[in-house]
Formats: structure tokens, sequence, C-alpha cells
């Protein structure tokens, strides 16, 4: 944006609530929090089978949690999709490498903004993953 346009996205305030909702009714009606990283490990583990299923059912992690698709991997994928709608219909979606932002503090270079959100991702993931999440 370059400031002289208003943003139509979505009010924090209600989209946090809304969040917060889905998040009490996850644990009320499933018993399990809402999360991601699982989800990650688990696509991680499709992804491997196609190349070989057996060591994979050998694994101590894939032995209690065999990778499939269940709510929490559906609702993964009902980030993107839903992220992608919401962009659309707020008119706010681009396609955009380096974040305006980003390009006033640190420049424009697209692998050094690729290099820095690997690495974070990474950290993050390593994080939840460490805590069991």
């Amino acid at each position: 944006m370059d400031g002289t346009q208003e943003s139509k996205g979505w009010n924090p305030y209600i989209a946090g609530a809304l969040t917060g909702l889905l998040l009490v009714f996850s644990v009320w009606f499933t018993g399990k929090y809402v999360g991601a990283s699982t989800t990650f490990v688990r696509t991680a583990g499709f992804i491997e089978m196609v190349f070989d299923a057996e060591r994979v059912a050998m694994m101590d992690y894939f032995i209690k949690e065999v990778p499939k698709i269940d709510w929490q991997w559906m609702f993964v994928v009902g980030i993107f999709f839903g992220s992608l709608i919401a962009a659309a219909t707020s008119k706010t979606f681009r396609w955009q490498a380096v974040p305006t932002m980003w390009e006033g503090r640190f420049g424009s270079d697209k692998t050094r903004r690729a290099a820095t959100a690997f690495i974070g991702g990474t950290i993050a993931m390593f994080g939840a993953r460490l805590a069991d999440g």
C-alpha cells in the first residue's frame, strides 16, 4: 500500500476474537488445541511414504502418530485458502517477493529475504516441535 489507499482488510480485533472462539470450540468438541506444526510433520511423512513407506512405518514418531489426513491437516489447508479468499475479497491480494516494510528496512534483495524467512521458519518449527506442538 502506498499510504493513500485505506486498507480493506479484516478488523484485527474481530479476526482475533473469531480465532479465539475457534480455539474454544476446538477444545470443547475435539479435546484438542488448534495447531499447525504436527501437520507439517505429517505432510513430510506423506511425502516420504511415496519414496520409502517401510522406513516411515518403522519411525518411532509415526508408530504412535500415523500420517493421516484429519481435521487438523484440513485446518492448515483451510488457512491457506481462507487467507487467499480473504485477501482477494478485500482487494488486498498481491504477489510480492519482498514486502514493502522489509524493503524499507533491509533492502530489496530477494535472496536475503528468502534466507531470513527460511531460517526464521526453521527456528519456529523447531521450537514448536520441541514443545511437542
